[in-house]
């Protein structure tokens, strides 16, 4: 809290921005009408079919190779944001040492020691938090395949199929958005770094990952490809 008096109006202001941005993002991608008709809302009704056929197939060796694959991918970023977060403790530990060197770049450095500090804290918490969306979408996955291993064989329409499909697809898209919080909170980390150069830098950043998000997830070719396929 030492640190707070140190801010100045562009500092709040930035901040402002970067957490209207993530923020805004999340809840316009995850819960509005139109953010429903993106890449994340296109993959799920995929998943759904995916958890039909998996259960019309009698060997599900397949299945589970996929769940490897996706628990491998969901394992290196958490293992990564580990290391990640090590970095930036030691950095706190090392400010000084920093602030020497950010008196060098462009734009008036990081300022003072105090404000230098909580300009860690913020990438800190950004990688924290991309931490827990990562873990937890790990035991989610790992619940998942709980789920295959005690799937039923059957069609759609079959007694207690379509029930069973729906817990499927809904724990594979609960540990998939999990997943995806954690990606997202490594782009606005990546956008809390230039608050080490200057809070313009932060709140342009911030808006500019804002504009990469929707590009990928509402006008990107993969999207297009996902629809034809509807």
């Amino acid at each position: 809290m030492h640190a707070l008096p140190h801010l100045t109006a562009i500092d709040w202001l930035s901040i402002a921005i970067f957490f209207a941005c993530w923020a805004g993002y999340a809840w316009f991608s995850e819960h509005s009408q139109s953010g429903s008709a993106g890449l994340i809302g296109t993959s799920q009704s995929y998943r759904l079919l995916w958890a039909f056929r998996m259960l019309e197939r009698d060997n599900r060796v397949m299945d589970s190779t996929l769940i490897g694959n996706l628990v491998t991918s969901v394992s290196f970023y958490a293992n990564t944001t580990i290391y990640i977060i090590a970095g930036l403790v030691a950095a706190l530990g090392a400010s000084d040492r920093l602030l020497s060197f950010t008196t060098e770049l462009p734009f008036g450095g990081a300022g003072n020691r105090e404000l230098l500090e909580i300009k860690l804290m913020l990438l800190l918490a950004s990688f924290v938090f991309a931490y827990f969306k990562f873990t937890w979408s790990l035991r989610q996955f790992n619940l998942l395949s709980i789920l295959v291993g005690a799937a039923p064989l059957g069609k759609a329409g079959e007694p207690g199929i379509d029930t069973y499909a729906h817990q499927l697809a809904i724990a594979n898209n609960l540990a998939g958005d999990d997943f995806n919080r954690g990606i997202r909170a490594y782009y606005f980390g990546l956008a809390a770094s230039g608050w080490l150069l200057h809070p313009l830098a932060l709140a342009t950043l911030a808006i500019l990952v804002l504009i990469v998000l929707y590009r990928r997830d509402y006008r990107s070719a993969a999207l297009a490809m996902l629809r034809r396929g509807r």
